[in-house]
């Protein structure tokens, strides 16, 4: 006798698509292309989605923290994993021990790398970040500075990749990409000649210019549209769908959800949904959001509750408990479903609660 509860949603992850949009990514890129699988893959899981980039031949990973990093290093033998935000002090020897590539983002995580090279009587292997305008970690242009100045700061250190990040990639006629670009290559060309790392996903569409040793593409692989306002390049990594729970029969006038944020104007069907915020499905989708039965849009009415969510479904008659609605999937993509919250699709992606069932399509 089957136990198990059914599903009351359904992520359904695309790997031969994943797969399929880094192999375009790399076609387009005449350096090297990894795949960023920080948070857990952008929601998607990182245990699933890496190994099959790694059977496909991708070879530099990239995480936020070292804890992910270390978690994936069984599963991706011989292959760069590099963890962006940097060794906190007293985290050396962990990334020694997992052979993780700290990426170095201030004179004090260079120094404090350099003199483990020296203790440990090793050559050590690292990325160095330089700031270019995002502001957030990478060498200040001070520090770059007494960098170049010095260059013997980096003593015991293999610079694998020197790497920058864009802070408008996805706007092509954004003047600070240009900027930024100029900025690197003149940090580039001040310190020590390395590798180079530029692009993530957006850049990859900027042209040859924005090229380098290694690009770094996030979200294109999952399917998220890297070039916001015109058609997408890429294929859908997954799809995203929650069950009805109930349908009932309301009156013109009556609210439904917490504080009746919606009140019907006529006779409705309002079909009841196991998703909520705590799913990821955030509250700035109350009376916004739609989802798909039959290929036909439903509005969300009502205000999105942690577990729940109401659609009006008076024109879906076919609608029952223990059917699926589709959120995310051939009629609606997940950039277009961010954009009815005013989101980021990445906040919708990396917001994806663990309550859905995962199902995994192969790789081809």
């Amino acid at each position: 006798m089957d136990t198990e509860p059914a599903a009351a949603a359904i992520l359904e992850i695309d790997l031969a698509a994943i797969v399929a949009n880094w192999q375009a990514l790399r076609a387009r890129h005449a350096g090297a292309v990894g795949a960023v699988v920080k948070a857990d893959g952008y929601g998607l899981g990182a245990a699933i989605t890496a190994p099959a980039l790694h059977a496909a031949g991708c070879r530099h990973f990239f995480t936020a923290h070292l804890a992910e990093a270390i978690a994936l290093r069984p599963l991706l033998p011989g292959a760069m994993i590099a963890a962006l935000n940097g060794p906190l002090p007293g985290e050396e020897d962990a990334y020694r021990a997992h052979d993780i590539r700290p990426v170095l983002g201030s004179l004090a995580q260079v120094e404090a790398w350099s003199g483990c090279a020296g203790r440990w009587g090793r050559r050590l292997s690292a990325l160095l970040h330089v700031d270019t305008g995002m502001s957030r970690l990478g060498l200040a242009a001070g520090e770059l500075a007494a960098l170049a100045a010095e260059p013997a700061r980096l003593g015991g250190l293999d610079l694998c990749y020197v790497m920058t990040h864009l802070a408008a990639a996805e706007r092509p006629q954004a003047q600070s990409n240009a900027r930024q670009l100029a900025r690197f290559r003149a940090a580039c060309a001040a310190l020590p000649a390395a590798p180079t790392s530029l692009a993530n996903s957006s850049a990859l569409f900027l042209g040859p210019g924005y090229g380098s040793d290694l690009a770094r593409p996030g979200a294109a692989l999952w399917g998220i549209n890297p070039t916001p306002g015109r058609a997408n390049p890429m294929r859908p990594g997954f799809r995203l769908s929650a069950r009805v729970l109930q349908v009932r029969a309301i009156a013109a006038g009556e609210g439904v959800g917490y504080n009746a944020s919606f009140t019907a104007a006529r006779p409705s069907r309002i079909a009841t949904v196991a998703w909520g915020y705590a799913d990821g499905f955030h509250r700035a989708f109350s009376n916004r959001a739609r989802a798909f039965f039959d290929g036909r849009p439903l509005r969300l009415v009502g205000t999105v509750s942690m577990d729940l969510s109401t659609f009006d479904a008076t024109d879906h008659p076919r609608i029952g408990p223990g059917d699926w609605l589709e959120l995310v999937g051939p009629h609606q993509s997940a950039d277009d479903l961010a954009d009815q919250a005013g989101l980021s699709p990445y906040e919708l992606l990396t917001s994806l609660g663990r309550r859905a069932a995962r199902r995994i399509r192969g790789a081809e």
